[in-house]
């Protein structure tokens, strides 16, 4: 049997370093992408946590100006009660 010619040895050597350096690339990928996805999944985290934080100050910041409207009433119905009492 022939031995190949050694153009073709380095060639193949040469391919199979580019296979290696391909798979190497390829882990080296998947390990970024998982760590982005997982601070991706964090940053939804974060911001729905933020979403909800906002949601509940509106609902008290709305509660209060209806306190707020309640309590004018009271005050100027209590003012004209006031001057309608008689001692």
């Amino acid at each position: 049997m022939r031995t190949p010619p050694e153009s073709f040895l380095i060639f193949k050597e040469e391919l199979e370093k580019a296979r290696l350096e391909k798979d190497r690339l390829k882990k080296e990928y998947e390990v970024k992408l998982a760590d982005m996805n997982k601070e991706l999944s964090r940053l939804k985290e974060q911001i729905q946590s933020q979403q909800e934080l906002i949601k509940t100050t509106m609902d008290y910041a709305i509660r209060l100006e209806e306190n707020l409207g309640s309590f004018k009433e009271e005050v100027s119905n209590g003012k004209n009660n006031k001057n309608r009492t008689f001692h």
